[in-house]
């Protein structure tokens, strides 16, 4: 992987690895659909008058049934069931679920017959990967909710969806409109029913802290690095970051709530950071077979680069 793409996947590592206490803390006192709304709302709001803008809205128009079903999957229904998952899952059961989303990835690229090959070294990466998320974790973890487990478990598979769908159906559109127009979508569809749900007093500065810190920084700017990431290293493999939200999700326990900082956790991490470099390094035959937006200035970078690279084989 080249240097942008560990840069990218360090950001993301750690702007994805918060929202679980961002998540627990905010539903305290709003309910999920609130949450969601005043998530999507605010990012919209950031986001959509510079797409609007530059143009890079009309794109979208040709692939909305694609622009909409990328929504539901990775937006819409994810974070209203991990909103509401939360309510009753420890975050660290949430996000030994959620590392499950590389191995989903590879599973729907093999059944799918995707661009990326599924080797045994990729497997074998994304298995120790997600053996080091269950040492990190723990094993004494509760599944007597199992109706917020299956909700987790839907997150999960949607994150491993997303991607795919980006590389394979609207590779070509610019990214920020698509995160704009997921967004304003979003924050239409729940404003109905979330709008009532609002709290009739000011919530505590605490939960403005954590619903401001999602919208901005998990979702405005999180989705537009981890655009940037699938354009660098391909979509399997830019969803091996969910194996460090636990690592995330620990240092802030230890830091914060002053939780116990275990052996098992310095184990499992190593473990996650073997598995990932294992199911992230590119082999000869994987060069160059991640889709790039043309559209974006990430693709536009791409281009130029491959052509600099036939004239120089030339």
């Amino acid at each position: 992987m080249t240097r942008r793409g560990w840069a990218l996947f360090a950001a993301m590592a750690v702007i994805w690895g918060i929202p679980y206490l961002l998540i627990k803390v905010a539903v305290g006192e709003l309910t999920p659909a609130s949450l969601v709304f005043l998530r999507t709302a605010i990012g919209a709001a950031l986001l959509l008058p510079v797409a609007a803008a530059r143009g890079w809205l009309t794109p979208l128009l040709s692939y909305w049934r694609w622009v909409l079903v990328y929504t539901i999957v990775e937006v819409s229904l994810p974070w209203f069931l991990l909103a509401d998952g939360e309510r009753r899952l420890s975050s660290s059961l949430t996000g030994l679920m959620i590392a499950a989303v590389p191995l989903l990835a590879a599973v729907l690229q093999l059944l799918t017959r995707g661009d990326e090959r599924t080797d045994r070294r990729r497997v074998a990466g994304l298995l120790v990967g997600f053996v080091g998320v269950a040492v990190l974790v723990g094993l004494n973890v509760s599944f007597k909710d199992l109706r917020a487990v299956g909700e987790v478990g839907l997150v999960a598979l949607g994150y491993a969806a997303g991607p795919l769908i980006i590389a394979r159906r609207l590779p070509s559109l610019p990214a920020v409109g698509v995160v704009a127009a997921s967004l304003v979508l979003t924050a239409l569809l729940y404003a109905p029913v979330a709008i009532p749900q609002l709290p009739s007093a000011l919530p505590s500065s605490q939960v403005l802290l954590a619903v401001l810190t999602l919208a901005v920084v998990c979702t405005a700017l999180g989705f537009l690095l981890f655009f940037a990431l699938i354009t660098e290293v391909g979509p399997v493999r830019a969803t091996v970051i969910t194996y460090f939200n636990p690592a995330v999700a620990l240092l802030l326990g230890v830091v914060l709530l002053h939780e116990p900082f275990t052996v098992g956790a310095v184990v499992g991490f190593s473990l996650i950071l073997a598995g990932s470099v294992l199911a992230t390094r590119r082999t000869s035959a994987l060069a160059g077979s991640a889709p790039v937006p043309s559209s974006t200035a990430w693709g536009a970078v791409a281009r130029y680069r491959r052509a600099r690279q036939r004239r120089s084989q030339g």
